[in-house]
Formats: structure tokens, sequence, C-alpha cells
């Protein structure tokens, strides 16, 4: 007896408990299935459905009026009056109006020469232009930075200007509204801006600025972004991918058809009078220039677009920039519809199709909707189906639409085309975080405020775009410094709709369950920006 050794065992009821649990669960679930679970999770796909229709009909519509925008429409310098400004030696600069440029700075240490040196480049008339630095940087090294740099300029003749403020009260708005108070801005006429990491071609003003001195209705001419550092990662070439389709047919189609578009915040010139009009910058939203167009639109003020006349710029880098980024873009235009929509319906300067476009087209489909479906649809709905199979979701909706839509997005940039599937997964990740900053945005929740500047790392270094020394191979098993549990989370709960899909389902919806697992999961770790060749 002593050489045996002891035993432990489980009690004999402990399986049949577990049974019993067991059971208890499957059976409460099979009780709230059938009566709650599958009509709430049909419901939600019949809202689904019915948003990726209107997402449709608004990229169908979009792509009908950019074809005929690009075979039947007029050039805006046939459809709009327009002379180029030619140099006079009788009139010496007097035909040349006084343009202010307006560059808003915070922290800027990796950019703030590009800016400049680009604005002080500018061809035009040295006593007709204002060069205008407004730096809110907190860091007193980077404050003297810019600050000698400016004087550099201005020792060489350029009339160039370096404010400050006490505090950063409205961030970009307050310090764009303090610069118009200054005054030595009294005599200008129109005011240009640019972000600290643009840099215009010196004929910038030549090709834009008769726009709004031949035709006294236009308030805005806004440039194309360009970007300097599209091929430095993964990361920014799916924001290339998503920027270009703004730009070649958001924006082109808004200004052609309602000569209305958003201001992008940066690479335009607008008319100072049109600014006063509108009741000048206002910080009520993170998205103060989109704030300004809609204010100066109800006024019966017009815009154009030029998709020819291109700015360079960088695009971030870095997963968290980007996340920050997204956060302001989609928060603010939700926030500022919250704030304005009833003051569209009761405005009477504009017409009835007008009101309809901004209201249904540029703010509800393409603010809101457009993300509430790609994150609603495909990442929660479509997922719960495989675990109810007792609620279907027909091929056209989740197939043939997202199918028709994609391609519909990827007209702005064909040389990324065998990136298409790439940037698909990447926009579902995103939807994630645009969805809930729309929410925030709508219900005005506790960062619907919040302003986070989006770093720039000066990937662009020479006006040549030359990408001499960026980091292409980061180590992509390198631990993050915060995991984002949002992403891990979601990456968990698709792994686990895949597996049931692949033992018990019959759609192979396992396949794309899958593969946005994987999406979620590296976006999780933050590994997103490997080196992608062109």
């Amino acid at each position: 007896m002593d050489g045996v050794s002891p035993k432990f065992v489980l009690p004999e009821t402990f399986d049949g408990v577990r049974m019993e649990i067991t059971g208890q669960l499957g059976m409460i679930w099979e009780l709230v299935k059938a009566p709650v679970i599958v009509p709430l999770l049909q419901l939600a796909v019949y809202i689904c459905l019915l948003m990726s229709v209107m997402l449709l009909c608004e990229r169908v519509y979009m792509g009908i009026v950019i074809v005929l925008v690009r075979l039947f429409w007029k050039k805006p310098d046939k459809r709009y009056k327009f002379e180029p400004i030619h140099d006079d030696e009788e009139l010496g600069s007097s035909n040349f109006p006084v343009v202010l440029v307006q560059i808003p700075m915070f922290n800027e240490r990796e950019v703030y020469k590009l800016s400049i040196g680009a604005a002080c480049g500018l061809s035009w008339p040295s006593d007709r232009l204002v060069i205008q630095v407004l730096d809110d940087s907190t860091d007193p090294t980077v404050k003297q930075m810019v600050e000698v740099e400016c004087q550099r300029w201005a020792s060489k003749g350029i009339n160039i200007r370096y404010q400050i403020r006490e505090n950063r009260v409205g961030y970009k708005a307050g310090a764009l509204k303090e610069g118009l108070k200054r005054s030595y801005v009294k005599h200008c006429e129109y005011v240009v801006i640019f972000d600290a990491d643009f840099q215009p071609e010196p004929d910038f003003l030549r090709r834009s600025i008769p726009f709004l001195m031949h035709n006294p209705n236009i308030a805005l001419v806004q440039a194309r972004w360009r970007f300097v550092n599209s091929d430095e990662c993964l990361l920014t070439r799916m924001q290339e991918m998503s920027l270009d389709y703004h730009f070649t047919v958001e924006q082109e189609v808004g200004s052609s058809t309602h000569a209305f578009f958003g201001f992008n915040g940066t690479a335009g010139i607008w008319r100072i009078a049109a600014i006063n009009e509108a009741g000048g910058w206002k910080d009520r939203t993170t998205v103060e220039d989109m704030d300004l167009a809609v204010r100066a639109s109800l006024r019966g003020w017009k815009f154009l677009y030029l998709g020819d006349l291109q700015v360079k710029s960088e695009l971030p880098s870095t997963f968290r920039a980007f996340r920050f980024q997204q956060h302001r873009w989609s928060c603010g235009p939700a926030n500022l519809f919250r704030k304005m929509v009833m003051e569209i319906v009761r405005n009477k300067k504009v017409r009835f199709w007008k009101k309809v476009y901004v209201i249904y087209s540029f703010f509800f489909v393409r603010k809101i909707i457009a993300h509430w479906v790609t994150f609603c649809f495909y990442c929660v709905v479509l997922p719960l189906t495989i675990l109810v199979p007792e609620v279907k979701v027909p091929i056209w909706g989740s197939v043939y639409i997202p199918s028709i839509i994609t391609i519909l997005n990827s007209v702005g940039t064909p040389r990324s085309i065998h990136l298409l599937f790439y940037w698909i997964l990447f926009e579902n990740v995103m939807s994630l975080h645009r969805t809930k900053a729309t929410l925030i945005g709508l219900f005005e929740a506790g960062r619907a405020n919040e302003w986070v500047v989006t770093a720039k790392l000066g990937s662009g270094q020479s006006a040549k775009g030359n990408t001499k020394g960026i980091k292409r191979f980061p180590r992509i098993f390198k631990l993050p410094d915060r995991l984002n549990t949002l992403e891990l989370g979601f990456a968990a709960f698709l792994f686990v709709c895949g597996c049931y899909d692949f033992v018990h389902g019959k759609n192979n919806y396992f396949i794309y369950l899958f593969l946005q697992t994987m999406s979620f999961f590296i976006s999780g770790l933050g590994w997103i920006g490997t080196y992608v060749p062109s």
C-alpha cells in the first residue's frame, strides 16, 4: 500500500454540472434567438442594405457626373473669366492685388522650412505680398528656429511677419482669426493658407488669383494636394487611394455642379470679404475649414476647384498620427452637421437642390453613411449572420454592391489598382474609428472637440520630392508602445466567426473573415508601415 501513489479524482458530479450549465445556456439561447435575436439581426441587415444602396447611388451619380464633366464640361478658364496678370513696366506692381499668405504652425520642427521657403519663393511682387507665420508652438526651441528662419527671409527683402499668441484658444481657427486682425492685413484682398508641410510652386498665385479678380462671385479657389511620400509605405499608399478619389471625383463634381465643396483647410485662396461676410473663422468644431465653406456657400458665394493646380504635401506615415487625423476628419463633419442642418434648411439664399446636395449628399451620405455601412455591415452584421444562419443576406448586398462601390472608388489612383484588395481590408479597419468618431460628433460626446496636430516627418525635404533618407523597412516585429485594443478585440470576434463558418457555414465567408482578422490584428499591433514597391 505504501508504494501506491495518491490520485486526485474530481467529483463525479463535476462533468454533470458542466453539461447541465451548457445545456441551460443552449436552451436560453434557443428561447431568445427566435423571438428576439433573429428579428433584430434581420432588421439590421435591411438597414445596412438600405445604406449600401444609398452609397451605391451616390457613387454612381458622381461617376456619371465626372464622366460628363471630363467629356463635355468647359475647363475652368472657359467657364469663368480668366485673364493672366502680366508684368507692366509703366504700372509697376499696381495691377497686382495685395495677397496675404498665412502659414499656421505648431511644433513643426521637421517641416517649417518647407512651407516658409516655398511661400517666400512665390512669383509675386514683394510689395504686394505679405507672408504671415502663425506660430502656436509650445516648444521654445522650435519657436526660436521658426523665428530665425523668418528673420533670414526678411533680411532678403521678403515681407514676412512672425506672429505668436499667448495661448492656443481655438487652435488653427483661432490662429487664422487672430492673424486677420493685424493692422497690416487691412490692405489685403485675398488670403492663401498653407499648412507647414505644403510647398506651392512659384506660379501658384498667378494661376489662381485671376479667377478671384475677374469673378466677384467666387469666394474660394481650391488647389489639389500632391503627396511627396505616397510611395513611402503601405499606409501612405492606402491614404493616397482614398484622397485621390476625394480630389478627382468629389471636389470636381461639387465644383462643376453646385460650385460648392468643402474647403480642405490648406492650399486654397479665399476672398477676405467673403470670410468676413460669412462670420469669420469659428472654432466650434474641429473642421473650421468646412464650417467656413458651408457658411459662405449659404450666403451665395461660389467655389472653384482647380485639379491641375497641385501643391506638394506630406501624408501621415505612422498609424498613430493617421488615427488621430481620421478621428478629427470624421468627428468634425458629423458635429458640424448637427449644428448646421437646420440653418441650411431655413436658408433662403440658395436653391432647393443645392440644399439637398449639401444635406443629403455632402453631409449625410459621404460623412456619415459611408462610415457606418462599411463598419456595421461588413465588420458586425455580416459576421453575426454566420452565427445566426436563420438570417440571410442576399448576394447582391454582400458581394455585388460592395464590388461596384470599390471599383468606382478606385478610379482616382489607377497606378494602385493592384493594391485594391489591401485597400478594402484597410478601409474596413479604419471604418471602426470613423464610425466611433461620427457618433462622438453627432452626440457631441467627450472627444468631440479634441484637436491633435498631425505629426509630420519631413518625408519630402526637397522641392523635387526627394525621399532620400526615408526609413522604408521598419522593424516589423518590434513590439508597439501601445496596443490598439479595439482592433485586437474585433480581430478576435472575426476570428471566432470565421472558425464557425469554416466548420458549419455554407457561404465560404471564412476566407474574407480570416483576411479581415489579420488586418485588424496587424492594425492592433501598429504594424502598418511596410514598404511597397511602386
